[in-house]
């Protein structure tokens, strides 16, 4: 392992974590959840503009290359974070966060299914242990107020 790399994913991590109380936090104060989404990944896609510019926009001017960048734009992430968001209005931050682990989980078992891909030892601990920790977060923790002990940023306690 590269010393490098690890940093890389403890700053992704850190990053995902600020987006996601960011978010949470504005929602729970009364602004719209597909505002507070349209902001942040408006924010993103501008930061991002140099890396398009410095890779070169070419690509773009070919029907696979644009109907790819309209797909992963508006279905893989416009629609996943609207959504993502309006679940932010009663889920609890650290619930949500922990739930959106289910997504390179299912993208693993899908490339096992669909492409026949093989899983690693350490890989397949890996899942056993998101599964684990997924099931653990959505059983409920005994609170007869029905809040699952937990609440959202912004609810009143």
């Amino acid at each position: 392992m590269r010393a490098d790399g690890v940093l890389l994913a403890l700053l992704g991590g850190l990053l995902y974590a600020f987006y996601a109380v960011t978010a949470a936090r504005a929602i729970g104060a009364g602004a719209s959840s597909d505002a507070v989404m349209g902001l942040m990944f408006g924010g993103a896609a501008l930061v991002m503009v140099p890396v398009l510019l410095w890779t070169g926009t070419g690509w773009l001017a070919e029907p696979r290359g644009l109907l790819t960048a309209l797909y992963l734009g508006c279905a893989t992430t416009a629609l996943a974070y609207l959504l993502y968001g309006r679940g932010l209005r009663t889920t609890p931050v650290a619930t949500a966060a922990t739930l959106a682990l289910a997504e390179p989980a299912v993208a693993a078992l899908l490339g096992v299914v669909v492409l026949g891909e093989r899983l690693t030892p350490v890989s397949a601990a890996g899942l056993v242990l998101l599964g684990v920790s997924l099931v653990a977060v959505a059983l409920p923790d005994g609170d007869t107020a029905g809040s699952g002990g937990r609440r959202a940023i912004g609810s009143s306690a």
